[in-house]
């Protein structure tokens, strides 16, 4: 084409001619595809706040399904000024007195005192054994008492001693503690000389420090000798911390059901449960003063999920004591669906039944926390009902994207021709003006014509 300046023949703005047919033609398909997309990801959200919620309403079951949750036991002293005491669930429940008559004590023996712990001392060896464990250090002529306490303590076959050096008035006397207590770890110490003289087998002639003891304690009149402060198995399922020892002194020991943790899980079940409930509210009401719709609102899915989880909820279950229900242990569902907890009434459930409210709550296929978490597992799990839905939005969306390729390349299309025709007229228009003044021109040359003036 002769004329390709957009405008020149015809004066005409082109390019805003064009554009405003290309938006006219755009602008509604355009807020057509952002209005589908919209929708599209405010339902994937809300999908996702949903799954979330149910998620966590479904990780709240996991103790109350568990049937150790509801063996577990407590243990508490009248005082701890002589013994602490911590339990597993294998222990029975009963009181217990305790009196301790001496703790157990690691034994500490000492070599013979010397002036100068930097003094060499001869070549030999020292074997060291505790409870049959023994092993052995190296003595060259270089060694001092100083340097056989950093070879005896960085040994890696050291079997429980710890050495170190103690400056008294008689002089300084290599000191070896046994890392154990009781009568059953006293140290041994012998030493050989391979030099000249007996300096080795001299120095390490040990003295008795401190004697080991085993801790002797009194459970309801029984003796009972341990080599720790930690006695176990005294009592089944209890352990003793041993602290300070007085014969004379009673502490009461007492095992219980520990109701506190089962009290715990059902608050935090209550909790999940409720904030739950809200996710879901929020997300399926109208607001009448706005006339404002929230996304899943008339959805199926929620309604579905709302009914199947209050069904088992105000279902009674059948236990060897009777049939249980939740708000039998004062668990009531309120006017607006969520959950509350009479206190007074749980508490004197768990006191008199917590056999009872096990079994409900962890039977398996048909106890609450077990059928909760069956339906929970269809909606969250890998493969569940809020997954193909947002497969299914997903694939929407991608089809979606390939509609706007498609509509973009035809606007590109459509806008192209549009220049085309546009730039043609131009083009006529120009030929034409052109031809137009050239025939004025020769028209006005003609003899005896006379310009006209207007």
């Amino acid at each position: 084409m002769g004329l390709t300046s957009v405008g020149l023949g015809s004066g005409l703005d082109i390019n805003g001619i064009v554009s405003a047919l290309v938006t006219s033609e755009q602008a509604p398909k355009v807020a057509q595809f952002n209005s589908k997309e919209g929708a599209i990801n405010a339902e994937i959200s809300a999908l996702g706040s949903l799954k979330s919620a149910l998620s966590e309403f479904k990780d709240s079951l996991s103790f109350l399904s568990k049937t150790d949750s509801f063996d577990s036991q407590s243990v508490s002293v009248s005082k701890n000024t002589y013994l602490t005491a911590s339990v597993t669930n294998s222990a029975v429940s009963g009181s217990y007195s305790v009196s301790v008559e001496q703790l157990a004590q690691s034994q500490k023996v000492g070599s013979l005192a010397v002036s100068d712990v930097t003094a060499p001392l001869d070549e030999g060896s020292l074997n060291f054994a505790v409870d049959g464990n023994s092993f052995d250090i190296a003595v060259t002529a270089e060694d001092t008492l100083q340097t056989l306490v950093a070879k005896i303590n960085a040994d890696e076959n050291n079997v429980g001693i710890t050495a170190t050096i103690v400056n008294s008035d008689d002089g300084a006397k290599l000191v070896l503690t046994s890392n154990k207590t009781g009568t059953a770890n006293n140290v041994i110490v012998s030493a050989t000389d391979t030099g000249t003289g007996t300096v080795l087998a001299d120095t390490f002639a040990m003295t008795e420090l401190q004697p080991a003891k085993d801790s002797i304690v009194y459970i309801d009149g029984l003796k009972l000798t341990s080599s720790s402060n930690t006695v176990e198995g005294a009592i089944d399922g209890v352990t003793l911390n041993l602290k300070e020892a007085d014969i004379a002194q009673l502490t009461t020991l007492t095992v219980k059901q520990n109701t506190n943790s089962i009290k715990s899980g059902i608050k935090s079940f209550v909790e999940a449960f409720n904030a739950m409930s809200k996710t879901i509210t929020d997300l399926t009401s109208y607001n009448s003063a706005t006339q404002t719709a929230a996304v899943l609102q008339g959805d199926s899915l929620p309604r579905g999920i709302q009914s199947q989880l209050r069904g088992v909820i105000s279902s009674a279950f059948s236990t060897s004591g009777g049939n249980l229900s939740l708000a039998s242990i004062g668990i009531t569902t309120t006017r607006s669906g969520t959950l509350e907890i009479d206190d007074d009434i749980l508490t004197e459930a768990l006191t008199n039944n917590v056999a009872g409210i096990k079994e409900m709550f962890t039977t398996e296929d048909t106890g609450v926390a077990t059928k909760l978490d069956g339906y929970l597992d269809s909606y969250v799990g890998t493969g569940s009902i809020i997954d193909s839905r947002d497969s299914s939005l997903d694939s929407n969306l991608e089809r979606l994207n390939d509609q706007r390729e498609v509509f973009a390349r035809k606007m590109a299309s459509f806008e192209a021709r549009l220049f085309k025709q546009y730039n043609y007229m131009d083009l006529i228009v120009g030929q034409l003006s052109t031809q137009s003044s050239d025939l004025q021109s020769r028209l006005d040359s003609l003899p005896g014509l006379v310009k006209q003036n207007n």
